[in-house]
């Protein structure tokens, strides 16, 4: 990508300019450098009467994400602090909290053109930090929405200007047709491309990424038509004393792999982003539903004893 694409991929004030400019559905943003200028952008947002959410403009892995519960005056600063604090330039947005079901699209452009692989549904710990606990293949989204979510993608990667290589976008299916959350110009972390996406559709993304940087052309044609899930362990507080039952829960039907991220002997202080999650279960089937259960049955087999 060109240093232009990188910036407007990696600074979420740049990316909106650059997604409204291009008519590309984005939630109603304030992009704040001062602490009067979010105060006055909070204030804005709630005088329209939409809820507000909070975060860093140049950081990722949902690192200072804060949804603002009310909007008191200890809510208003505590948001600021705890975001301001994962901002590396101290640039902060202040948006719309957009109501509705979470998706992201994986994509790969070859010669400008951008092909759609996959579109993964996903689970998040919800407010106020939104970290990212499962995601599922194909999209459970009827099929209608489906494509405008696809289009809404594509149109995002043209207008930051993605012509070769990777994408993950992330939108939200609100009540007035999907809109972005944000983009990157890369593919998408938890799993998602190394695992999820060839289990689901046998296209390797991170082998066409390699072809497409030789400048080779990539295989992306959809070799089966199957669905896959990943759960992330939920384990809050605490020092992890013992884990029990890997072995049973990998001898589950479906289940492709299981992880420890965090293990015996490290502190956890709460799910506040993604490296806080201490571990995951990946499962693959014919159908979303048992993907999902496969998991979850794995999930209730490990014990995470912590104290």
């Amino acid at each position: 990508v060109s240093e232009d694409t990188a910036l407007k991929a990696t600074n979420k004030g740049k990316m909106r300019a650059a997604l409204k400019a291009a008519n590309v559905p984005v939630p109603l943003y304030f992009r704040v450098f001062t602490k009067d200028e979010y105060l006055n952008a909070v204030n804005e947002i709630r005088e329209l009467g939409y809820r507000c959410i909070i975060k860093p403009a140049d950081n990722s892995g949902s690192r200072g994400i804060y949804l603002l519960e009310d909007y008191s005056p200890k809510s208003i600063e505590e948001a600021y602090a705890y975001s301001r604090q994962s901002s590396r330039s101290g640039e902060l947005m202040v948006e719309e909290y957009m109501e509705g079901a979470e998706v992201s699209v994986e994509t790969l452009s070859i010669n400008g053109k951008c092909h759609v692989i996959q579109v993964t549904d996903k689970v998040t710990t919800g407010a106020p930090y939104f970290v990212e606990m499962g995601h599922s293949q194909p999209s459970r989204q009827p099929e209608y929405i489906r494509s405008e979510i696809e289009k809404v993608a594509i149109a995002a990667n043209h207008a930051i200007g993605i012509e070769d290589g990777p994408s993950h976008t992330e939108i939200k299916v609100t009540k007035d047709g999907p809109k972005i959350v944000e983009l990157g110009a890369r593919l998408g972390g938890d799993n998602i491309t190394t695992y999820l996406t060839p289990l689901s559709t046998g296209v390797d993304m991170v082998e066409s990424c390699i072809k497409i940087a030789l400048g080779e052309l990539p295989d992306i044609e959809k070799k089966i038509c199957k669905a896959s899930a990943i759960r992330y362990f939920d384990v809050e507080q605490g020092t992890i004393k013992n884990i029990t039952g890997i072995e049973e829960a990998e001898r589950i039907p479906g289940v492709r792999q299981i992880y420890v991220v965090h293990g015996v002997g490290e502190t956890l202080n709460g799910i506040k982003c993604s490296g806080d999650r201490a571990g995951f279960v990946i499962a693959q089937s014919d159908s979303v539903d048992r993907a999902i259960a496969a998991c979850d049955e794995a999930y209730k087999l490990i014990k995470i004893e912590v104290g």
